[in-house]
């Protein structure tokens, strides 16, 4: 099991490649990649900003979670902090499980847990040259914390 904050490109690939065994019947890939258009308007790039020692030990805390509520072993998270353009990858959950269910559940907790707990925030560059923080549920209004 393995959670990390990272500036490089996330290898969704080699993710999946991390959580695999042969006593896993089901592996679960999540690919979260930046957008080119939010809400209606055309997005070049998102910024993502993070609290990062509070935030490594949240997605830590995150894994060892679904580690227990789900029975999952073999799970990779790994979430990108920096500039990233548009299809870059900024969030990738790799989920292995002997069976199917768990490893889907296991998965969808996990980014819905990211997004409520883990002290991130991005800042969408807009195509007409404005930026504007977007915040994510459970984490209030205004600029970064």
């Amino acid at each position: 099991m393995r959670a990390a904050l990272v500036t490089a490109p996330i290898d969704a690939a080699g993710l999946l490649a991390e959580v695999s065994s042969p006593r896993n019947g089901a592996a679960v890939l999540f690919v979260g990649t930046v957008r080119e258009v939010n809400e209606g308007r055309a997005v070049d790039a998102l910024d993502y900003a993070a609290y990062e020692a509070m935030a490594q030990g949240e997605l830590e805390r995150i894994a060892a979670d679904a580690s227990a509520r789900f029975g999952v072993a073999d799970l990779a998270v790994e979430h990108r902090i920096g500039l990233l353009g548009l299809g870059e990858v900024s969030v990738a959950i790799a989920v292995a499980h002997p069976h199917r269910g768990a490893a889907f559940d296991a998965c969808r907790w996990v980014i819905e847990a990211i997004k409520a707990r883990v002290p991130i925030w991005k800042r969408e560059h807009y195509a007409d040259g404005e930026r504007s923080w977007v915040h994510p549920a459970g984490q209030g209004e205004g600029s970064p914390r």
